[in-house]
């Protein structure tokens, strides 16, 4: 059976799927078509069902959870992982003052938008781009501030900027679980055995990945050319942890609390007539 598999270039998912789609492992009999893009893309494709397994945002796949479910491999979740709001200027600012001013963002269905709406639920001006792009807005001044993610979490000080607040940290004391990033989403039509299947790949090549860790592969290395293997490290300590093995309760409840906050902030009542998870 042919699959179409998406994820992102950044060393997290490189990491995950690196023994999977270069067969480092038993891959069952499957094959998987592999298409890497920046994580906005993804949503939007999941939002349009474009792919048969995705890495997506957790706001993209609750617009999307009547035709996706959770796998329990693959995930980004954990603590001191979420994205921070930066500005150019060492200065303090208030409320008031964040949410008059011009803010870069990460794409309107990432999660980095929902926790920036979770603390500053009445900012309206908002500047979507791709992730990467966003140090230089600020820079440049094309926005008063930004919020970061990825790998950015590691070199904006580099280049002069300051954190304004950490957003993952905002949502960890107000809610007290962890902070769900994104995760693997299937599409429903598959039978439930092939589903399982695949999440069970996914755990066993991160494992091979963890087993052989701290070695870099060519395969993460090819995909991050700008990054050192520092900085590689760094992202991959960070993103990747228990919770990408298994969700478990505890990130199965965070997902929920975040599904919660979600139909607050967008006045909806989004629920699924099926399980969230596998």
């Amino acid at each position: 059976m042919r699959l179409s598999l998406g994820f992102s270039p950044c060393p997290n998912d490189t990491f995950i799927f690196d023994a999977l789609v270069n067969k480092k492992i038993d891959v069952e009999g499957l094959e998987f078509d592999v298409v890497l893009e920046d994580v906005e893309t993804l949503n939007q494709w999941a939002l349009e069902g474009k792919l048969d397994i995705t890495k997506l945002s957790l706001p993209a796949f609750f617009r999307s959870m009547d035709h996706h479910v959770l796998l329990d491999s693959g995930s980004a979740l954990g603590k001191g992982v979420g994205p921070l709001l930066i500005s150019k200027s060492d200065v303090s600012y208030s409320k008031k003052e964040v949410q008059r001013s011009v803010i870069a963002l990460p794409g309107a269905n990432t999660t980095a938008h929902l926790l920036f709406s979770f603390a500053y639920p009445v900012t309206a001006n908002k500047k979507f781009m791709i992730f990467s792009a966003i140090e230089n807005a600020v820079l440049n001044e094309d926005a008063e501030l930004g919020v970061i993610i990825h790998e950015n979490r590691f070199t904006y000080q580099l280049k002069g900027l300051h954190k304004v607040i950490d957003l993952g940290e905002y949502w960890e004391e107000k809610m007290k679980v962890p902070i769900p990033l994104g995760a693997i989403a299937m599409k429903r039509t598959f039978d439930p055995s092939v589903t399982k299947q695949v999440s069970a790949l996914i755990k066993k090549s991160l494992e091979y990945s963890f087993r052989n860790y701290p070695q870099i592969t060519e395969y993460v290395k090819q995909h991050s050319q700008e990054m050192s293997e520092d900085v590689m490290r760094q992202h991959i300590d960070l993103y990747v942890n228990n919770y990408s093995l298994t969700l478990g309760e505890e990130g199965k409840r965070a997902i929920k609390t975040l599904l919660e906050v979600f139909n607050k902030l967008n006045g909806t009542t989004i629920t699924s007539h099926h399980s969230l998870f596998l």
